[in-house]
């Protein structure tokens, strides 16, 4: 099925051009407008009326719910998805959830109540979309899956990029190595926490010691709280897995007042450092791609803003695996 973006290429136009066509919205040259329809009769495109009704009846704007804005990772998304909005015409309206399901549908009533044009949003473990999907408001997740709802997504390869950055740690010859991840329930954490699982049992044919497995909120007190416990076990690990950055922050805290930072024991950030300027030397830092998971996601709800109507689509992304305190690595995923 054509979408926006099909037609933009056909007709050597911007996005933005062809809603703003397809909208009735003015400041579109005759030329162009004739360059639009004539790529979207040679495509089949067809707009739907409803979407472009409940559109320009409402007040062009995105809202955009994320668990923590404090977090570079979703700081980066969001300017993402503010480029791509501001483009098509549209504002975006940042709402800082906390992972509190309660939060979500504060910010969920006030999207519905003066309707906004579509939603893009963290979905926390817990979340209910239905306020929005009864009211025909288009949305999509990124980062994560939002579970029992069939909504686009874009999200990261946390499985199999978990699995390659732990590997590292065994490469690098540590192999007491404990994971640091995120609350149960959250696809992000259960992912990485899954993938440092399967690196152990394929490196030492089996299962992590449990002592060695902790969860904690993602944030940096509790990479804190779970490192200290863990450099306090009579046999404490010779390197830790972190889940996301903060996690990784706080683990490095501990680490520093212990005199025993990289490489005396190893450490993976899943995700770039955020408090520090260089990742000490020995530190493995992935970076997950933040700005792409936000603009492919405001790509897509352009689309169905614009009444794309097909089945829900998953989009997942690569995680580029560094080197040793380097910021380089490879490309791995697909």
């Amino acid at each position: 099925m054509a979408t926006i973006y099909d037609v933009a290429r056909r007709a050597g136009v911007s996005a933005a051009t062809v809603s703003r066509v397809f909208s009735g919205r003015a400041n579109v040259s005759q030329h162009r407008v004739e360059a639009v329809r004539r790529a979207a009769e040679e495509l089949g495109f067809v707009a739907n009326r409803n979407a472009r009704r409940l559109r320009t009846s409402s007040s062009e704007i995105i809202a955009m719910m994320v668990p923590d804005i404090e977090n570079p990772f979703f700081t980066l998304m969001t300017r993402a998805v503010e480029d791509v909005a501001r483009a098509a015409g549209y504002s975006v309206m940042l709402c800082n959830t906390d992972e509190d399901p309660a939060r979500e549908q504060e910010y969920l009533r006030v999207a519905v109540g003066d309707p906004v044009a579509g939603i893009v949003v963290v979905p926390s473990a817990n979340i209910r979309l239905d306020l929005a999907l009864d009211h025909g408001v288009p949305v999509v997740c990124v980062d994560r899956h939002a579970v029992g709802y069939d909504v686009d997504a874009v999200v990261a390869d946390n499985l199999d990029s978990s699995q390659a950055a732990a590997n590292l740690l065994f490469d690098a010859g540590y192999r007491r190595i404990a994971c640091v991840s995120g609350p149960e329930g959250v696809e992000t954490a259960d992912q990485r926490m899954a993938g440092f699982c399967r690196a152990v049992r394929q490196r030492t044919g089996a299962d992590p010691d449990p002592v060695l497995c902790r969860r904690s909120p993602y944030h940096l007190e509790g990479g804190e709280a779970a490192a200290r416990e863990l450099m306090s076990l009579p046999q404490p690990p010779d390197a830790i897995f972190a889940a996301n950055n903060r996690l990784a922050a706080g683990a490095l805290r501990v680490l520093n007042d212990l005199d025993a930072l990289p490489p005396k024991v190893g450490v993976v950030s899943f995700g770039g450092m955020p408090l520090i300027l260089l990742a000490p030397l020995g530190v493995i830092v992935t970076h997950l791609p933040a700005r792409e998971l936000g603009r492919r996601a405001a790509e897509l709800l352009l689309e169905r803003i614009d009444g794309l109507s097909s089945t829900a689509r998953s989009i997942t992304l690569p995680v580029v695996i560094g080197g040793e305190g380097s910021g380089l690595g490879m490309l791995y995923g697909e």
